[in-house]
């Protein structure tokens, strides 16, 4: 029965979020934030950003894989695939729909005034849920006296900055990449913190 239910769960929550969520996956990122670490605590906030981080960096979209992982570790691989489902049908059944009528959709004027409005929501979705890791990855950095990772955003979000006023044809994937290298080697570096090396008695 148990399993049953948080099987239900993972369904109705992300197909929640696959239908009340525009703009994508990073617009997803906030609602999952919400459902996922703050209502339902199946992971926590730095598991969150992790997911975040290692979906953006491996194939596929970035709610899509945040999903499977939230529900691999919920029920195992069925979990996974509800919640993948759940989250991907949603988009599935929009398109489908828009789809046979695109020809005249954006041409009814309450339809289009709509969409800008959308547009909007959007863009602060995603504004939100940066701003909201980044305050979280700025207390956990203080609590462990760690700033080098958020020099590392710092300096990726300049980057990316730059990158787009000036138009320059480079990758945010190399960005990802040269983070990922740097952190790697700043770990190196620094070795394992006592706590995670294991104990010995």
């Amino acid at each position: 029965m148990k399993n049953k239910n948080i099987m239900l769960s993972l369904l109705l929550t992300f197909m929640k979020v696959g239908f009340f969520t525009f703009g994508g996956g990073y617009a997803m990122i906030a609602l999952i934030d919400s459902e996922c670490v703050e209502k339902k605590k199946w992971i926590t906030s730095d598991e969150m950003m992790d997911v975040t981080a290692v979906a953006e960096s491996t194939p596929g979209p970035i709610a899509i894989n945040a999903a499977t992982y939230v529900g691999y570790k919920q029920a195992g691989f069925w979990g996974s695939l509800i919640a993948t489902f759940g989250i991907v049908f949603p988009a599935f059944l929009i398109m489908y729909i828009v789809s046979m009528f695109l020809g005249h959709f954006m041409e009814i004027p309450l339809i289009a005034s709509a969409f800008k409005g959308i547009k909007v929501a959007v863009g602060i979705l995603i504004l939100s849920a940066g701003i909201k890791m980044l305050k979280r990855m700025w207390k956990k950095m203080k609590k462990q006296g760690k700033k080098l990772p958020l020099v590392f955003a710092v300096c990726g979000f300049a980057a990316m900055l730059i990158i787009d006023i000036f138009a320059l044809e480079f990758s945010p994937f190399y960005l990802i990449l040269i983070a990922g290298a740097l952190g790697f080697l700043s770990f190196r570096k620094g070795g394992v913190p006592k706590n995670q090396g294991g104990d010995t008695q």
